[in-house]
Parts: C-alpha cells; structure tokens; sequence
C-alpha cells in the first residue's frame, strides 16, 4: 500500500471587498487560500508546499414585477474559471437556473449524499477515479425547479443541449462538441420528513438520459442513469445508503457503472463530530473491476476555527488492479474563517 500524507490549511478570507449600484442591486466578492503540505511513501514528490486560492463574485438585484435575479462567477485555483449561474426567482413559478457548465444540476445535486462530517470516502486526494451520476451538468444547462410543490419536496429539473460544452460567451454559442454525447436531461427528488411522515427521514431520487450519437461505433444508445438514496437522523445520529447506476449505451469498451454507499456520523456535541463512510463502485467493461474506498473523519470546530482528520484508503482506484492503484491517506486540515 503507498502511503500519503497531506496537512492542508485553507483560510477563507471572507468578503474582501462589496460594491453597490443604484437600480442594479448589490455585488460581493469573496475570497479563500489553501495551503498545504503533501508527502507521499516510498515515493519522489518534489517539493510538498501547495497554495491555492478562491474567488467568487456574487450579484443580486429586484426586477419592478416581483422577480428576483441572483448572479455568481467561480475560479479556483491559479484564477481557473470554474462556473457561472444565473438563478432568476418567479413567485409564482420558481427558480430558473442557468448554468455555464461545471457545477451540479439536476441529478449531479445528489451524485453522494451519504453522510459523512468531511470528505468522501474517496476523497482528500485518495485517486480513487469513482464515476459517479452526473447527467449534462458538465455541459451548459437550463435548470427549473418549480415552488408549487406541497413543504418538504423538491424538484430539480434540467435541460442541457450539449453534455460535452460548456455554455458560450454572449450572442456566442459553446462550439461544436466533437463527443458523441449530445443533448439531454435529467432530474432528481428530494423528500424531507413533511412528506415522509417520519422525524428525520429523507428520500432522494434521480434520473436522467443523454442522448448519443448512434451513427458513432460501438453506441447503442443513450447513457441512461438512476440513484436512490436514504438517509436518516435522530439524536446526535446520522445513517445513510445510495445506490446508482449508469448505462452508458456502448457495445465495447465500458458499459456499465453501479455503485453503492453508505456512512454513518455522529455528532458528539455542538463542536465535535465523527464519521464513518464507505463506497464501492463496480465497472463493467468485460472484465469486472470493484473499487472500494473508506474512511474514518473527526471534525472539530472552535470559533471559526475547523479542524479535521480523515483516515481512508481505497483498493484498485481508477478501476486499475495494479498494486500502484491501492493507497491510504491520512490527512489533517485546518480550516480558518474570517
């Protein structure tokens, strides 16, 4: 097994400068810096000190008829643009959602809800390469989700052209996409206790089909996806299983995806929590391959101080069965908010 092990610092710097416009709302600007420090086992890693930085720029105004329209722009690190949405609020229709691409809509929202108080089992930089259901959030989408629906549901409905491109600039378009995966939609449903009838319960669904292009080789249809997921809280207690699976549509090659999690979490008290996670992740492409990933995590929290530990390890990451491909990692980070 190689093993890592990483100390991560992320300073959230907070506002670092707001601006208003008379009849055109307000914008803010917020900042973070993650610092970190990586050694890897048995291996040449150079030099271990990273940094990264955060920017995110958030805009909100009224329209005269009642509607609300909120705007954000996301880089991350080395001012990488991330993504741009645009959520514009109709009382009585609900939220339409534009996304530039990149971000979670529709059933990407709960591609992993099991808990856990940090990372994923897979997760804090493991490699583990899971695929997950992600639906046409990597293209630019068009996301309703409708407020007429009874207090303790939601629905997330999105559409996206392109799966493979990313929304264009002004009067511009995207770009032909050379992939085969064209337009599609997808969807998930969330279900709190008001609709459950039972304290702490929540049911999570989701479905979706990207449409492929058939005239490619090896497709014979569309990818096709699908998750459920049920968590449940009570006391300083927090449970949860998902299961998902994608068809990818193809005759060769990888066809299939299917994966199961669950996590366990309990809350000490106010300030402390610990948590469990584990997820399998099974690949068909003629020749099975499982990964497998857990963890164990601490959270602390004092002031706006965090402080978390996380101890996991994943077997065959990326779907690769080669020794190379089993890790474990030990990762502690502090996390500072201003």
């Amino acid at each position: 097994m190689n093993k890592i092990t990483k100390l991560g610092v992320s300073a959230l710097c907070g506002s670092l400068a707001a601006v208003s416009a008379a009849n055109a709302g307000d914008m803010t600007v917020t900042g973070g810096v993650d610092m970190s420090w990586i050694s890897l086992d048995d291996e040449v890693t150079g030099n271990p000190i990273g940094m990264g930085s955060n920017l995110t720029f958030s805009g909100s105004g009224d329209l005269d008829n009642g509607w609300t329209v909120a705007y954000t722009v996301a880089t991350t690190n080395s001012d990488v643009y991330s993504n741009t949405n645009v959520t514009v609020t109709v009382p009585s229709l609900g939220d339409i959602h534009i996304s530039g691409g990149v971000s979670g809509t529709g059933i990407d929202r709960i591609d992993d809800v099991t808990p856990t108080v940090w990372e994923e089992a897979y997760g804090a930089g493991l490699g583990a390469g899971i695929q997950t259901v992600k639906g046409g959030s990597g293209g630019g989408s068009i996301e309703y989700i409708p407020n007429m629906l009874p207090d303790g549901a939601t629905v997330n409905l999105s559409y996206t052209p392109d799966a493979n491109t990313a929304a264009g600039a002004d009067k511009g378009s995207g770009g032909y996409s050379a992939g085969i995966e064209k337009s599609g939609w997808d969807m998930s449903v969330t279900l709190t206790d008001a609709i459950t009838g039972m304290a702490g319960l929540t049911l999570q669904g989701g479905v979706g089909s990207i449409e492929k292009d058939t005239n490619s080789a090896n497709v014979t249809g569309d990818r096709d996806e699908s998750t459920i997921a049920v968590t449940y809280a009570a006391g300083g207690f927090t449970v949860g299983y998902q299961w998902s699976e994608q068809d990818l549509g193809t005759s060769s090659g990888v066809q299939e995806y299917q994966n199961e999690g669950y996590g366990i979490t309990f809350n000490v008290n106010d300030d402390l929590s610990i948590g469990y996670n584990h997820y399998e992740s099974d690949q068909d492409d003629g020749t099975p391959v499982e990964v497998t990933a857990t963890s164990f995590q601490i959270a602390y929290t004092m002031g706006g101080a965090s402080f978390r530990l996380y101890e996991g390890e994943v077997d065959n990451g990326s779907y690769q069965t080669t020794a190379a491909y089993d890790r474990k990692a030990t990762v502690l980070s502090v996390s500072l908010a201003f």
